[in-house]
């Protein structure tokens, strides 16, 4: 074990990490000056105390199923993108979606340490009853049969999960006010899923597909897309075509373009939240809890 790749590992996604443990940290250094036996069996213990002091010894029943939500989405992708990499000559644009697969396999590491340290049981690979990214509920003959043989699908099922990502971290902000360490952390994975969603539009415009590196539609829901299969990831109780913010209707204030906003303006200015249970019914197709 690590211990300092680790914490190096957790400050990619929680920049404020290093400032909480430092002290303790600069004290788990000195323990290996008592000889490499002591340090090794140290190891656990101290990571286990330092995650404690960081996070806080306990969470909420609340936060702790956030985050075990998070975690879900987490090893969704992970896996995702783990298969598309070690599938051979699959990915086109491998230094993008390397840094992806990169981000999304902290984000597994980071969020299960977490929960550990915060006294609660992290969700596995093992949790799943089974993974069907083709979209056909176990039978790997669903609307995206070829994910892993067709790389411009790869694509768009990795906007798909990357769009929604970034919503349901949003959808989950309100849970976690009263914890703003594990909030901070939420958002700072959140504006990374949004970076990568902007990384993945970018690679399918390369290939010829009509989109932009933001969410910006007058088609019903905002699926910008142009594929039907995933509508219910662009819908929601406030769709991503939604033109009114806080109350008002962002068509009807003015605009360099023009007397008005534009729809399409309007529409990319904002992006709107899903909720656990909304997010949890469009993954249904693509994973099942085991009972």
């Amino acid at each position: 074990m690590n211990l300092f790749s680790i914490i190096e590992e957790i400050e990619k996604v929680d920049p404020e990490f290093n400032d909480r443990i430092s002290p303790r940290r600069d004290a788990i250094k000195n323990i290996t000056s008592f000889g490499s036996k002591v340090a090794v069996a140290a190891v656990p213990f101290a990571l286990g105390t330092l995650f404690k002091k960081a996070y806080g010894q306990t969470a909420s029943a609340t936060v702790l199923a956030t985050l075990n939500f998070a975690l879900t989405l987490e090893l969704l992708e992970a896996g995702f993108y783990n298969t598309g990499m070690g599938t051979s000559g699959l990915v086109g644009d491998a230094s993008y979606v390397a840094h992806i697969q990169a981000d999304e396999n902290n984000h597994v590491t980071f969020l299960t340490n977490a929960i550990s340290a915060a006294g609660g049981t992290p969700v596995t690979k093992a949790s799943f009853k089974y993974v069907d990214y083709t979209g056909g509920s176990g039978s790997g003959n669903g609307p995206f049969a070829n994910v892993f043989s067709n790389y411009t699908t790869f694509l768009e099922v990795a906007l798909a999960f990357e769009d929604t990502g970034v919503r349901a971290y949003k959808g989950q902000a309100p849970n976690l006010l009263g914890n703003q360490t594990y909030l901070t952390a939420a958002l700072d994975i959140h504006a990374v899923e949004a970076r990568h969603a902007s990384a993945i539009r970018y690679l399918l415009s390369t290939k010829g597909v009509a989109i932009t590196p933001w969410i910006t539609s007058s088609v019903a829901l905002g699926n910008d897309t142009g594929i039907a299969q995933v509508n219910a990831n662009y819908a929601g109780a406030t769709p991503e075509n939604t033109t009114v913010q806080g109350g008002v209707n962002i068509l009807n204030l003015p605009s360099p373009e023009g007397t008005t906003t534009s729809e399409a303006t309007a529409t990319a200015a904002f992006d709107e939240p899903l909720t656990m249970a909304e997010v949890l019914a469009i993954l249904v197709p693509a994973f099942a809890m085991t009972n």
